[in-house]
């Protein structure tokens, strides 16, 4: 398929955004979404630091959160500790998600990045997030960046693939709306925005674009793909704009964990806080 030419500079990205983001709910109303943005979270770590006694510690958290009636969607780690959280998580529901590609920079060579795949599929993974190749994109080397994303789909097995843009780097309207078309074209089971390493990671800008993609691809070849933004979003009142932006793009239909996640390492405990009083 084809995509169309893209009508929206960024100025007419703004209004739009303005336009479905300034409806404001009062607070009883507010809470009701809460749960929502929790079962949505991908709840992050991506450490230097991360070793087998934090990631201990981080499953724990989880699991604790599960106890209290609030389940997370996945959990997104390194991939040297896919068996360990597969392990610790067995039972629960909650998917184990890891990061590859070279993350974040992507500078790899290609078949280091699909043995990295492979990795961390054979040990478990549910989900891959990869990164794509932003050096090559930025270069004008598309087909490149296309035939990677494929190749890395094709050793994903039964493993979702969450494709991060890096929204960031590419920082032009065209750039990310071409990103997103390739990735989608390749065969991605979700468009991400940031890895959270890079500023600025998500925007509301670039989840528009993103959305109006997905949408079209949707339109074209009655394919659902879902969405994830991630990076920075740290309160619910933030993780709540891209909710409205997902429901009035997409509609209600991808408002569930199948098709919408929200990447973070703190929102967690920011939704359960207003929850709580």
């Amino acid at each position: 398929m084809e995509f169309s030419a893209y009508p929206f500079s960024s100025a007419s990205l703004q209004q739009r955004i303005e336009s479905i983001t300034k409806a404001a709910l009062d607070e009883a109303e507010f809470k009701t979404i809460l749960p929502q943005l929790f079962g949505y979270i991908d709840l992050t770590t991506l450490e230097a630091t991360d070793n087998e006694s934090s990631i201990t510690n981080f499953c724990k958290r989880a699991l604790a959160y599960q106890r209290s009636g609030h389940t997370v969607a996945a959990l997104c780690i390194y991939s040297p500790f896919v068996e360990q959280v597969k392990g610790l998580m067995k039972g629960s529901g909650i998917d184990v998600a890891t990061v590859a590609c070279g993350f974040p920079s992507g500078q790899m060579p290609l078949d280091l990045k699909l043995a990295e795949v492979r990795f961390a599929v054979s040990s478990g993974a549910d989900e891959v997030d990869m990164v794509i190749s932003r050096g090559k994109f930025l270069q004008g080397k598309h087909q490149e960046v296309f035939e990677e994303i494929k190749a890395v789909k094709e050793n994903c097995g039964k493993a979702h693939l969450k494709v991060i843009l890096e929204t960031g780097e590419l920082k032009t309207v065209a750039n990310i709306r071409k990103a997103s078309e390739l990735a989608l074209l390749a065969g991605a089971d979700f468009l991400k925005t940031s890895t959270g390493k890079v500023q600025p990671a998500a925007t509301l800008e670039a989840a528009i674009i993103m959305l109006d993609s997905i949408k079209e691809y949707k339109e074209k070849t009655g394919k659902k793909v879902g969405f994830k933004p991630a990076g920075g979003i740290a309160d619910p009142a933030t993780a709540y704009q891209y909710y409205l932006l997902v429901k009035a793009i997409l509609g209600e239909e991808w408002l569930n964990k199948s098709y919408f996640r929200i990447g973070a390492s703190r929102l967690a405990d920011t939704v359960l806080e207003e929850l709580n009083g």
